[in-house]
């Protein structure tokens, strides 16, 4: 029989101590690959979507030429011929928000800022929902309930979009991967906050709401695709 030395059982723990440790390295690293493969993923359908609600609204401007940009909200082109165009731009909307937001939390941004960044874009995204089952009120006609709710959430979803904007874009100097981000991330806020003084300062007949209305969005979407790009290219370093 070989007698065993305390020496060589100590050696021999320390050879599986050492070796489990290394498997838990492994495990570690396939974790994390297989979220940010999954975060690129979503940031390439939030991407996807957004490129839909792009063209989608750029096709209603010419399809409905009866409603004036100045003058009306893009929620207007919801009613009437095409509506259902408009309906599926709420919903893409929606989807984007939401993979966008997942996504992001499957990047490793956790921080308070950012899971509240995140949280409020789910809010945005199920009051987008509400908003493509709720079409606003045909312009001139009398007020309805499906108009009173779709106007609710219109400014559930500002509110929480231009938040959210404001602490995700906090948050990114908190996280290695996007701090060189973070310049980007606040000048496409400041427009974004442009835009949501604007539209609110605009909010009153004769004033044109419906431009300012569209510069929001359109502000909006450089801040969303210029976040979905980032990320999707974080996930693949």
């Amino acid at each position: 029989m070989v007698s065993r030395t305390p020496f060589s059982l100590c050696a021999r723990q320390g050879a599986i101590r050492k070796l489990s440790q290394e498997k838990l390295i492994v495990a570690g690293k396939n974790v994390g690959q297989v979220s940010r493969s999954k975060s690129a993923a979503l940031a390439t359908v939030a991407i996807f979507c957004f490129a839909y609600s792009v063209v989608a609204l750029a096709l209603l401007h010419f399809l409905r030429p009866d409603y004036a940009p100045a003058t009306n909200f893009i929620s207007n082109y919801a009613v009437g011929r095409y509506g259902w165009i408009m309906t599926t731009w709420f919903l893409a909307m929606s989807c984007g928000m939401l993979t966008l937001a997942l996504g992001l939390y499957r990047n490793d941004l956790r921080s308070v800022a950012a899971r509240l960044g995140q949280l409020l874009f789910v809010v945005a995204s199920i009051g987008l929902v509400v908003s493509a089952i709720y079409p606003t009120d045909a312009p001139g006609s009398p007020s309805t309930r499906s108009g009173d709710i779709h106007d609710m959430s219109f400014l559930v979803n500002v509110g929480s979009i231009f938040i959210a904007t404001v602490l995700l874009s906090a948050s990114f100097g908190n996280h290695l991967a996007w701090r060189s981000y973070r310049r980007t991330a606040w000048t496409l806020t400041a427009l974004v906050l442009l835009g949501f003084v604007v539209q609110f300062l605009t909010l009153h007949k004769g004033m044109p709401y419906g431009l300012a209305n569209r510069f929001f969005v359109i502000v909006l979407f450089a801040w969303l695709f210029a976040v979905s790009f980032r990320l999707r290219a974080s996930s693949r370093e």
